[in-house]
């Protein structure tokens, strides 16, 4: 869409920019001079799950900004396109947000696959990208530091599921991977915090995408015996493994990401095929103001907690970064200038401020700010990558119940 202004709204724009222009606090740069950002959440295929959400949560951050006058003088505006979750159909749709749209940054990619596409077209383009992936080849491949990653590491995760299962006592885990960087990262990120913690990996298989059937790389991991099975893997596959796996009567266990083994799934199996699986995923920052304050907005947009997209709290978190940056660059900073002004308006020291309008403010008073936000603490590495906490949830009945919190 070329903007999220109705026609009504530009022409009575028009009208009133004599009139505007004698009114400070409503001023920008130039007239219709705007900072324009890009989407691209997955609003159909793997991510579907989440991707109107992430969207919503874009549209409410954007709204939050232009409401407070805007940012380092200018409004934002939004263009959106459906990355479908595909990297093949992610690099067309970022062609035309680029090359048509002429976006500034590129935000709410998903998929590790479609990160990893999308990054050389907004790296030649010199644009911010800013994603909810977790594949370690983000990290390296960026060589500008012009992206940010608002997501866990794969290597983080599997870390993660290696406490998990430590703690639950397995001792013969296996791994399923989906054949992309990030199924195989999390399971790679697991083996390397396992056999670290002196254990061992039972079987291993990386599997294709797209195949009716998983059958005999599931019997090939049966066969060797494990306790718990550790997969990387999305919901159309998982769908399909643990259906067969159900069907073979085998007992093991499950350590599944919580991207895969989401209420969708219990849709899709019912609850006796999932009753038992531990669903894993990253946790947003529950008590923070920023967080409780997009939850009372999402909840009313949607009709649904945040607490049931964590990725939400992340895409509104890109928008706020952006704009609290673009506010610390000044007037008219180029994309460069605004990208440097990342960390320093998200990480320590500087005061803790829970909302662009909040950060606005005390960035005018010449304070400098460090934006707490809804999805983590924000707080960037050398990488551009942060460090969420991991919610430990058990199906229990057909509901996703957590159980533990862990920090890696």
């Amino acid at each position: 869409m070329p903007s999220n202004r109705t026609r009504r709204e530009f022409l009575a724009t028009g009208a009133g920019l004599a009139a505007a222009s004698m009114l400070p606090t409503l001023v920008f740069a130039q007239a219709g001079a705007t900072f324009r950002i890009g989407s691209l959440c997955p609003i159909s295929g793997g991510g579907s799950s989440y991707g109107s959400g992430m969207q919503k949560a874009i549209e409410i951050a954007i709204a939050d900004v232009n409401a407070a006058g805007g940012a380092g003088g200018r409004k934002l505006e939004l263009f959106s396109e459906d990355s479908q979750t595909k990297p093949d159909a992610a690099v067309l749709a970022a062609k035309k947000l680029i090359e048509v749209n002429k976006v500034q940054a590129v935000i709410g990619t998903w998929a590790s696959g479609v990160t990893l596409a999308v990054m050389p077209l907004t790296d030649a383009a010199n644009l911010i990208e800013m994603n909810c992936s977790g594949a370690p080849a983000i990290s390296t491949e960026d060589k500008k530091d012009l992206v940010w990653r608002f997501q866990a590491t794969n290597d983080r995760f599997g870390a993660a599921f290696a406490v998990i299962a430590e703690k639950r006592g397995y001792k013969r885990p296996a791994t399923m991977a989906f054949n992309n960087a990030s199924g195989i990262g999390n399971t790679e990120g697991f083996k390397k915090a396992w056999e670290k913690k002196g254990g061992q990996i039972v079987a291993s298989v990386v599997y294709e995408p797209s195949r009716p059937s998983y059958r005999s790389e599931l019997q090939q991991i049966l066969a060797a015996k494990p306790d718990v099975i550790v997969t990387g893997s999305y919901l159309p596959d998982t769908t399909i493994i643990l259906r067969e796996w159900y069907q073979s009567g085998q007992d093991v266990k499950w350590i599944i990401p919580g991207w895969a083994a989401n209420p969708d799934l219990v849709k899709a199996l019912g609850n006796e095929v999932c009753e038992g699986i531990i669903s894993v995923d990253s946790v947003s920052n529950e008590n923070a103001p920023s967080y409780k304050s997009l939850d009372a907005q999402y909840l009313k947009a949607t009709g649904k907690s945040l607490s049931s997209n964590v990725y939400a709290a992340m895409t509104y978190d890109m928008v706020i970064c952006i704009a609290l940056a673009m506010e610390a660059a000044g007037a008219n900073a180029t994309v460069a200038q605004v990208n440097a002004k990342i960390r320093d308006v998200a990480n320590p020291p500087g005061d803790k401020v829970s909302s662009f309008a909040e950060g606005k403010k005390l960035i005018a008073e010449k304070k400098k700010v460090n934006f707490e936000g809804a999805s983590s603490r924000l707080d960037f590495d050398q990488y551009g990558d942060v460090t969420p906490d991991f919610g430990v949830y058990v199906i229990e009945k057909g509901q996703l119940v957590r159980r533990d919190v862990v920090s890696i």
